[in-house]
């Protein structure tokens, strides 16, 4: 099957898709449980950061490493150009742009001043459909500005 065999619906409801992964994948990393992203790749799924090296495979390893994150994280993570190309019937690629805005030691309640982001880059990601369903197989953190986390010494009170 090509891409000129997919009916524009189709097209446009795989894209969709593969779109709320990246959406959803960083509102639980930021909003939600971050456990449960392991939830949105394939049973092989991989999180690979090529600048050091570090490959995270399987949903078990995902839910482990994401589900160990500091309990006192604050993270914000802003999404744009988020472009998916379909490859029918059951894969696609995508490239996002993100900031990540990170501190730990925030204290739930309380205001922290802006900063510069933590890291700055694009995110290459592969999706496969199984079972009808669009999951992440493969996602790759490439990082154009990085830096530690920073770790809050003071707790800000809201004015």
């Amino acid at each position: 099957m090509t891409l000129h065999d997919l009916d524009l619906m189709e097209l446009l409801l795989a894209e969709r898709a593969c779109e709320r992964l990246v959406l959803e994948l960083v509102q639980r990393l930021d909003l939600g449980e971050p456990g449960t992203v392991c939830d949105l790749f394939t049973a092989d799924g991989v999180w690979e950061w090529p600048y050091d090296g570090r490959r995270i495979v399987g949903r078990e390893a995902l839910r482990a490493y994401f589900g160990s994150r500091p309990v006192d994280r604050l993270s914000r993570r802003m999404c744009t150009n988020i472009l998916v190309t379909v490859d029918p019937p059951d894969t696609a690629a995508a490239t996002t742009y993100f900031a990540t805005y990170r501190v730990d030691g925030h204290t739930e309640g309380t205001l922290v001043p802006p900063r510069a982001p933590a890291n700055v880059g694009h995110y290459e990601d592969t999706f496969r459909r199984v079972d009808g369903r669009w999951l992440i197989a493969n996602r790759r953190l490439h990082l154009a500005f990085g830096g530690p986390t920073e770790r809050l010494d003071v707790p800000v009170r809201p004015s």
